[in-house]
């Protein structure tokens, strides 16, 4: 007796169709791109994962780190608001100023990110322009991670060889303009 055959993609891709009653007794249908068949409808499973737990667990998943990251950085600022800068003994001194007398791109970083915490972006900025600069950054940076984590995109962000050096060049004249006479605005 001869076994009935399912024709495949091409002419010579024939191959048995299973017997038995298992699950491959009905000729193939056309898939979606979702993975459904045909006469099938795709199941709801959104970014918050609606239509299934396992969908909405992992959703959640997904936010742990950009979420665990934001209170590692919370609680830092945290301590750094509640801990003053501004007084003596309670953070180590930077040892470039320690040693040489120069202001490095950091110094006056945690006093930027008290008076950050605080609400004072005037004494933030004056304290450290570029950590405060970088403040906020950090925030569109943050959010533009939850939002593609949500959708289950991951976040890359790829800058040119000559962005890198924009940037170091940007922290050099930084460096080099608080540490003169005429640059002591930028001094902390």
């Amino acid at each position: 007796m001869a076994r009935p055959v399912s024709a495949g993609p091409g002419p010579r891709s024939a191959r048995p169709a299973p017997q038995n009653g298992t699950p491959g007794d009905h000729p193939a249908r056309p898939a979606f791109e979702d993975g459904t068949l045909v006469g099938e409808s795709p199941r709801p499973t959104g970014p918050s994962g609606e239509g299934s737990s396992q969908g909405s667990r992992k959703g959640w998943k997904r936010l742990a780190t950009p979420l665990g990251i934001l209170a590692a950085v919370a609680g830092a600022f945290a301590y750094v608001g509640t801990v003053d800068p501004n007084e003596p003994g309670h953070y180590p001194v930077c040892p470039l100023l320690k040693l040489t007398g120069t202001f490095c791109p950091g110094c006056g970083g945690l006093r930027s990110a008290h008076a950050f915490v605080h609400g004072d972006l005037g004494a933030a900025f004056s304290a450290n322009a570029v950590a405060t600069a970088g403040y906020f950054l950090f925030g569109v940076v943050w959010v533009l991670w939850l939002v593609r984590a949500w959708r289950g995109q991951p976040l890359r962000i790829r800058l040119a060889p000559a962005w890198w050096w924009g940037i170091g060049t940007l922290l050099l004249a930084f460096t080099v303009v608080r540490n003169l006479p005429f640059g002591s605005a930028l001094a902390p």
